[in-house]
């Protein structure tokens, strides 16, 4: 059965206050036409786990410059001035997570586990407020993991149950978060019936996929 719905369906679907994960590296690998429409729709208080802020006019960084994000869990904000100004302002809060162990804390999400040791972020400010675990003799953070109520990703090919392709740096992040959150909404540029695709060519297969937008 088609998991195929409308554009205006699929963003319906994410209300104010909703925390949403956003797969992708920069702009490439997020969904172009479900961020245009949140911007038009004006969605508010959104907390968003990506890889980072993008640009003021590409990607996440739409939300943040139309002000609709009231937190961001990230790796990176220094190509979009609107996100720093709104951090330096007061008006964003942003969690800074070193890239990896970002990706590992969406990974353990989406496996259900507790969390994982790491040495990453040891004596700067990631450390802050974090459990310590001494392990051999060995110091470690105790990370935890990351879970969303929507996954918003874009990928290059999919069929109509949901089993998707992505192309290049498009399969950062994107991949992960699709098994992390509650709702997975797939943006999908170019749409192939059932059984085109060869399995072992699926990077997400279609039982994380709830919902697919066609580009």
């Amino acid at each position: 059965m088609s998991k195929l719905i409308p554009l205006e369906d699929a963003v319906a679907k994410i209300k104010d206050g909703s925390v949403i994960m956003v797969g992708g590296f920069m702009a490439s690998g997020t969904p172009p036409r479900i961020i245009d429409a949140l911007v038009k729709a004006n969605v508010k208080d959104l907390t968003i786990i990506c890889n980072d802020t993008a640009f003021p006019d590409k990607g996440v960084g739409r939300l943040v410059a139309n002000r609709q994000v009231k937190k961001v869990i990230t790796s990176h904000i220094g190509t979009n001035p609107a996100t720093q100004e709104q951090l330096n302002n007061g008006e964003l809060e942003v969690e800074f997570v070193p890239q990896g162990t970002l990706a590992e804390r969406v990974r353990a999400g989406g496996a259900g586990l507790g969390g994982f040791l790491t040495p990453t972020g040891l004596g700067t400010m990631v450390a802050e407020g974090k459990e310590i675990v001494t392990v051999d003799g060995k110091q470690f953070l105790l990370e935890k993991p990351l879970r969303a109520d929507i996954a918003l990703i874009g990928a290059n090919k999919g069929d109509h149950e949901g089993n998707l392709i992505y192309r290049g740096n498009s399969q950062n992040f994107n991949p992960l978060m699709a098994t992390a959150t509650d709702l997975v909404i797939a943006e999908v540029e170019n749409l192939v019936e059932t059984g085109r695709i060869c399995m072992e060519h699926v990077h997400t297969p279609g039982i994380f996929v709830d919902f697919i937008v066609n580009n």
